[in-house]
């Protein structure tokens, strides 16, 4: 199996070097992934200036763009026919409910499934037993099949940051979701100029038993297929019958 591995914390991060020196127990992996830490891109591309693959002395990749640039380059360019699988992370950091509409680590993700490979994203909720989230990744990678998910879905991971021993289990589960964000953090910068910072993500608001957040928050990984279409079909009638009213 031939196995493209990106992330969106960079070709550096702790979790993608070790995701990658597991992986390459059970596969052959190539690493493409940003030069620098490219969180919460979600899905954008770059195309008003050009991507230059860095080629490293180990035969990875490094790549002047976001997640999605880096995978789309890949199966699109010097990788081509080449890749099996798409794996992304190990990201520091859960990617649990609507993270997942920021999230460039579950980006990579998808950009590998819209050019027809199937595809995982993986996240740790902390950043100390990235050992962990890659044991588990390579007990499910051989278990994969072509049928195991529809087309433009993929299969979206968070790990509690816990040792392998204290992992209770693995509980499929569907996407639960946050509260408003926190405000932005406003500062001045040394010239006397206001500048903001994006504050953090809100707490869980919908965690009951069931939602991805309940399963990390009671040390169960969380397994949930994700797509990409987003239409809210519950309300497709109600909005035929407000266009057909007087």
């Amino acid at each position: 199996m031939n196995i493209l591995l990106s992330n969106d914390d960079g070709i550096h991060a702790e979790g993608i070097k070790a995701l990658a020196k597991e992986l390459r127990k059970i596969a052959q992996v190539t690493v493409v992934a940003p030069d620098r830490n490219r969180s919460a891109a979600s899905s954008s591309l770059t195309l008003v200036e050009p991507l230059r693959p860095m080629k490293l002395d180990n035969g990875d990749y490094c790549i002047n763009g976001t997640p999605a640039d880096c995978v789309h380059l890949a199966l699109n360019g010097f990788l081509s026919g080449q890749i099996d699988l798409v794996v992304s992370g190990i990201n520091a950091g859960v990617n649990l409910g609507d993270d997942v509409l920021y999230s460039g680590t579950v980006a990579a993700a998808f950009e590998g499934r819209h050019l027809g490979l199937p595809a995982i994203a993986v996240s740790l909720d902390g950043r100390q037993h990235y050992e962990t989230a890659a044991r588990i990744v390579c007990e499910l990678v051989p278990k994969l099949h072509n049928q195991l998910l529809k087309s433009r879905e993929i299969i979206n991971i968070n790990v509690p940051d816990l040792p392998y021993e204290e992992i209770k289990g693995i509980k499929v589960c569907h996407l639960g979701y946050r509260a408003a964000a926190a405000e932005v953090i406003k500062q001045q910068d040394p010239r006397g100029d206001t500048i903001y910072w994006i504050g953090p993500a809100g707490l869980a608001e919908y965690e009951q038993e069931g939602t991805d957040f309940h399963a990390v928050k009671n040390g169960y990984v969380s397994i949930t297929p994700i797509q990409a279409d987003m239409t809210a079909y519950h309300s497709l009638q109600s909005l035929q019958d407000w266009l057909k009213s007087e």
